[in-house]
């Protein structure tokens, strides 16, 4: 197979300590040879490579798109872009695949360390580690691919010849090689991270967690009990062992997202890309805005509020928000750099089941006065960092008065989650300084921007990528994971329990009195009879809203087509079946020129 390559580009190694201390050197090489891998640093610079890999999508801007457009969550934001990938109205094999390539050149890298590992001179601990972490990896890999493209390519064995041949295997086949990999890697993984894999790489809670979704989603497939018993299995073999593992919630949930925290205890596994810069292929004050392993996620769905903002805006004629005036606000580390390709989806639907009602205020987000998560997830106040004076007569500004807006003080913009009479400009009668936005006024360009992945270190270097890791999985994940196994195996109520321990921490608030977060926590309970599959669904947006998951989530629950077309206007006409699988990229069609054709996805 031609693109499966027996080499692997490596940059330096991607291994960190959580205090970002370097604990890996490795000299960079452009080719990795086979005997390369017939020494211990050979071995772990394979490990070390596909580490770098995964950095290399997590947190870029091509891949965040692919697992997040085109679900319930997102709309376009007004720089999108091609809209392709948000609407499925032209999506092909030409514009589509950004981790195909890299997938499968570090499964073979993996292979080749599988292959090696077993005889170098190493002590047998050491060997059985990098050995685990490498079947992990190769886990991780193939249950990303079959998810995404369902039959695949299926290679164990180290490839040195390259081929332009290549077939797809069923996606039973390449499940049970997942679930092979996985649970013989959590069985010799340790139970927290210990040198050299410091910082949270793979640990057995981590490959626990990769194998309990994997027996998940194939028992979605085939509708198989014993799959669903497994997978609940695994997710409470690991919350009874939560202490030994060094995981638990925190009791805030917007303590999740404190940087400080990235690598706390409710972090499970990260794509690093830490503080020195040459880790993130990018010069210090450069402003790089793409390219490999370039966290750029604060940016993503950050409004352009610099330029949107202004303080005599106004609602015109057909009740659509005009930007007027001088801005409000100057772009800066707290706020973030807007790029704005996507935005939460506020769609208000007239027709329909749901008219009335849009997916993320009155179906994701609806319990906002109890549940802390809407607050902690998204921006809805910009507090004033320029000064700015506003005279009476400046055109459009409508509040009769002239006035000055103080830095660190002001309210330059209110995204308010409720109507607002006088937007944008008063509060009923009440002159306001800045600018009042509704949900009625929010648009491609001005919404409440994702604040979960901000970045403020970066300091005067704002318009860098960020170096805060990329956190592909949260210990919150294995409860709502045991919850959907135990729904799916028939036990409500053990769902319910499950999902509860993450609501109610939902509704602990530090600005709340012990009385007021007790009340709070019984309000956010639930019953088994509450737990159906669109509830757990929801439950996954709130918790897990932007963090890579939602496309496979609905893709795994066979919900994609449905809920798409219930909830998002701009995928709902052109959304079909087949797109519950994603077309294999051109590049690989065109690179099988030996034997039989290399097949595409029906419908692309």
């Amino acid at each position: 197979m031609k693109n499966i390559k027996f080499w692997c580009i490596l940059g330096l190694t991607a291994i960190f300590s959580a205090s970002c201390e370097k604990i890996l050197v490795e000299n960079p090489q452009a080719q990795i040879v086979p005997s390369f891998f017939n020494s211990p640093a050979g071995v772990l610079g394979g490990i070390a490579g596909v580490y770098n890999d995964i950095r290399s999508q997590w947190g870029t801007e091509g891949f965040t798109v692919e697992m997040q457009a085109g679900t319930d969550e997102f709309l376009q934001g007004a720089s999108a872009g091609s809209g392709i990938p948000y609407t499925y109205n032209g999506l092909n094999s030409s514009n589509f695949g950004s981790a195909w390539s890299t997938a499968f050149q570090d499964i073979n890298t993996l292979n080749g360390v599988l292959k090696y590992g077993q005889t170098i001179d190493l002590p047998e601990t050491t060997r059985k580690q990098y050995l685990a972490q490498a079947k992990f990896l190769r886990g991780f890999w193939y249950f990303y691919l079959v998810q995404t493209w369902g039959d695949v390519p299926l290679n164990t064995e180290f490839i040195t010849v390259p081929s332009q041949a290549a077939s797809r295997q069923p996606a039973a086949q390449v499940y049970e090689q997942v679930i092979k990999d996985l649970t013989e890697a959590a069985a010799d993984l340790p139970n927290q991270p210990t040198a050299p894999f410091l910082g949270k790489a793979a640990t057995k809670p981590v490959a626990q967690l990769l194998l309990a979704k994997a027996y998940l989603t194939r028992g979605w497939l085939n509708n198989t009990q014993a799959d669903f018993i497994q997978a609940a299995a695994i997710c409470d073999e690991i919350i009874a062992n939560k202490s030994a593992y060094g995981l638990d919630l925190w009791q805030d949930y917007g303590d999740a997202f404190v940087p400080a925290n990235d690598y706390g205890k409710e972090t499970m596994f990260v794509s690093d890309h830490v503080l020195d810069a040459k880790f993130g292929y990018y010069s210090v004050g450069g402003a790089a805005s793409g390219g490999a392993a370039q966290n750029l996620t604060p940016w993503f769905t950050t409004w352009n509020y610099p330029n949107n903002s202004g303080v005599n805006s106004f609602k015109n004629a057909a009740g659509v928000l005009v930007n007027s005036g001088t801005s409000g606000m100057i772009r800066d580390s707290y706020y973030g750099r807007p790029y704005i390709r996507m935005r939460p989806n506020s769609f208000r639907w007239t027709t329909g089941p749901n008219a009335g009602k849009n997916y993320f205020l009155d179906q994701a987000f609806a319990n906002r006065d109890v549940d802390s998560r809407y607050i902690n997830s998204f921006y809805t106040v910009y507090i004033a960092n320029t000064s700015i004076t506003n005279p009476a007569t400046a055109a459009n500004n409508t509040r009769g008065i002239t006035y000055t807006t103080v830095v660190g003080a002001d309210t330059a913009v209110w995204l308010p989650d409720f109507e607002v009479a006088g937007a944008p400009q008063l509060i009923g009668n009440r002159p306001f300084k800045g600018i009042v936005v509704p949900p009625s006024l929010w648009n491609s360009g001005i919404f409440p921007s994702l604040k979960k992945f901000m970045d403020p270190s970066r300091g005067a270097n704002f318009n860098d990528p960020s170096t805060r890791p990329c956190v592909l999985y949260r210990f919150s994940d294995v409860y709502l994971t045991g919850a959907e196994a135990y729904f799916k195996a028939g036990n409500p109520t053990k769902a319910a329990d499950l999902i509860n321990v993450v609501r109610r921490r939902a509704a602990f608030r530090k600005t709340n009195t012990a009385a007021q977060n007790a009340a709070a926590a019984t309000a956010m309970t639930i019953s088994a009879s509450d737990v159906t599959l669109d509830f757990i669904l929801d439950e996954r947006s709130r918790e897990f809203f932007g963090e890579w998951q939602r496309w496979h989530d609905l893709v795994r629950t066979r919900s994609l087509v449905r809920r798409v077309k219930a909830w998002n206007p701009e995928a709902a006409p052109y959304i079909q079946d087949f797109h519950m699988l994603r077309p294999i990229p051109q590049t690989q069609i065109d690179r099988v020129v030996e034997g039989p054709k290399f097949p595409q996805n029906p419908g692309y």
